[in-house]
């Protein structure tokens, strides 16, 4: 049981760790593959690619930034019907969420990517474990001390 139980843990923490990897080289290539550039007035990564959790996350908060300036501090919601920086502000709000969507795929990557390693060091682990307790390989009582009793 404990054998199968090892093999299962490393198998899934290997699988995990794969699907982490694919995961974050998707997100990351498709983010890349839009071609944004983080606004040159951003507090961080200004000037990188958008292609990674920083600079998306860096990207989302400048497009806010703009946002609030040209609908002078209200949100989408605030907004009435009718004012035409509306729509400014809904794209702002679409882009900020597809992009605060993409910092969280990339977490969520590394979260599986750590869970992953945790399960093979814990199959692997058992399997230590397995073999320092399995019986000896010779059969037979243990031999008496102290001669022969009748």
């Amino acid at each position: 049981m404990r054998k199968t139980a090892s093999i299962a843990s490393i198998v899934l923490g290997v699988i995990m760790i794969v699907a982490a990897i694919i995961t974050w080289i998707v997100v990351s290539t498709t983010l890349a593959d839009q071609k944004i550039t983080v606004s040159d007035d951003a507090d961080c990564a200004a000037g990188d690619t958008v292609n990674g959790p920083i600079s998306a996350y860096c990207q989302a908060d400048v497009i806010d930034k703009h946002t609030m300036e040209a609908t002078g501090g209200k949100t989408y919601a605030e907004l009435e019907q009718d004012d035409p920086v509306r729509e400014t502000a809904m794209d702002s709000a679409f882009l900020q969420a597809s992009l605060f969507t993409s910092v969280v795929a990339f977490g969520v990557a590394a979260m599986a990517a750590a869970m992953g390693l945790l399960f093979v060091l814990i199959g692997l682990g058992m399997r230590d474990v397995g073999a320092r307790t399995a019986a000896p390989a010779h059969a037979g009582p243990p031999p008496s001390e102290g001669g022969t009793t009748a």
